[in-house]
């Protein structure tokens, strides 16, 4: 079991890049299976998530390979429809290829999907929207079974724009005969991304951005080239370990736009933020304030993903802050552990109240999911003394080499190996 051993107290200084959007290449990998040919899709980050995606490419009968920051997939072979119950439960992202195998097969079989334990997470708008669109679906054994003798598009009325039902309806509308329009579709970066993705192999789809996209299916598919947006929930990690730690970074490679929810929060707690067309600087050089409430929303609103890291700055911010999470329920995981710091955190359903604290204390504590262990890292940072961040598998879901990155910043971080005892 590997562990990050991190001594606070060390300021960040210097430039780094951000890597490839997790949430963009994903769905995209899923989407290579539909031209039945080659995709190269660079700026790819190499995370857990992407291993395991890449996986279950192979497993349904794909070529699939990385080299460097590039993924090469071909689909010319797949020779399955089903995904096994193991693979399926590595990540929640991984229902994603029931509309994808679906229209390129036919049917698709799949177990539910595994991932972080961030509260309820029903996949039923996704069956439902996939039963517009003429599929039917039955639980048999623990399976989802879908089939379709022909796919039919047709108006979808999404009852809250659910990012992983858009992005399904999305791949499966691809085999639809006539159009599909999906109204209160998600308006995340990482459609329009995947929207970019079809685009170039040969899909007419459109609106992506807006809350109406439209798809035109039956086009035959071609070979592509993709390149993966910039990740923003890791440029807001990277913008928050600045915040906490203090210092002046430069992050290059982002789209400065996709963050604005969280750039203006950030300012108000008193960091110095500039932007450039493909780059931000963050100067944080005095102890922040707190913050206005902070409610998680849909983009473009404040993202759920970005909750806990900045409840991890606020800790010890002067004042009291206050975070309402209208996304998951429990988001605020990570807490207990930020107590264990020395926190003053109170929470009360989905509202959790930060008294600011003068400072944290590093202690050992354990992250439980991804954005959660990412928060325990941006406290120890700014903690006084040493503190001990286990769990750190659930973070390399999201973050590419983040002890890295974070020591090129004069970070004080070690990754540790922790023999466990034999039973």
């Amino acid at each position: 079991m590997d562990t990050f051993v991190i001594g606070g107290g060390n300021r960040l200084y210097g430039t780094t890049r951000v890597q490839g959007a997790k949430n963009s290449v994903l769905p995209i990998l899923a989407a290579s299976i539909l031209n039945g040919g080659i995709s190269e899709i660079s700026n790819c980050p190499d995370l857990t998530d992407v291993t395991c995606t890449l996986r279950i490419l192979r497993h349904l009968g794909c070529e699939a390979y990385r080299d460097g920051d590039v993924i090469y997939v071909d689909s010319s072979g797949m020779n399955k429809n089903s995904i096994s119950d193991r693979l399926m439960r590595e990540m929640r992202s991984s229902i994603i290829f029931m509309g994808a195998i679906l229209a390129r097969t036919g049917s698709a079989i799949i177990s539910y999907p595994g991932g972080c334990n961030l509260g309820a997470r029903p996949i039923d708008l996704h069956l439902w929207a996939l039963r517009e669109l003429g599929a039917t679906i039955d639980e048999v054994g623990g399976y989802i079974v879908c089939k379709a003798d022909k796919l039919v598009g047709k108006d979808i009325y999404l009852s809250i724009p659910s990012v992983g039902a858009t992005e399904n309806i999305m791949l499966a509308a691809t085999a639809a005969q006539g159009t599909t329009r999906i109204h209160n579709a998600a308006r995340e970066p990482e459609i329009a991304d995947l929207q970019a993705y079809l685009r170039a192999a040969g899909t007419n789809v459109t609106g992506a951005g807006t809350s109406t996209i439209q798809i035109e299916g039956g086009s035959r598919l071609r070979d592509v080239k993709h390149r993966i947006i910039p990740d923003r929930i890791v440029t807001i990690t990277y913008m928050a370990a600045t915040a906490a730690a203090g210092g002046e970074v430069t992050i290059e490679g982002v789209e400065p736009q996709h963050i604005s929810a969280v750039t203006s929060v950030m300012r108000e707690a008193g960091c110095v933020i500039r932007e450039e067309r493909d780059r931000i600087h963050i100067r944080s050089d005095r102890r922040l304030r707190a913050v206005k409430p902070i409610r998680t929303m849909p983009y473009p609103g404040f993202p759920t993903d970005a909750q806990s890291p900045l409840m991890a700055v606020m800790c010890t911010a002067e004042g009291t802050s206050v975070f309402v999470e209208n996304i998951f329920e429990n988001r605020y995981r990570c807490a207990s552990e930020l107590m264990r710091m020395g926190a003053d955190i109170r929470i009360e359903g989905r509202v959790a109240v930060v008294c600011g604290v003068p400072k944290l204390y590093g202690t050992k504590v354990a992250a439980t999911e991804l954005r959660g262990g990412a928060a325990l890292v941006i406290a120890a940072l700014g903690a006084e003394g040493e503190s001990e961040v286990s769990g750190i598998e659930h973070i390399e879901r999201g973050y590419e080499k983040l002890d890295v990155v974070l020591k090129g910043l004069g970070a004080n971080i070690e990754r540790k190996t922790v023999s466990v005892p034999e039973e």
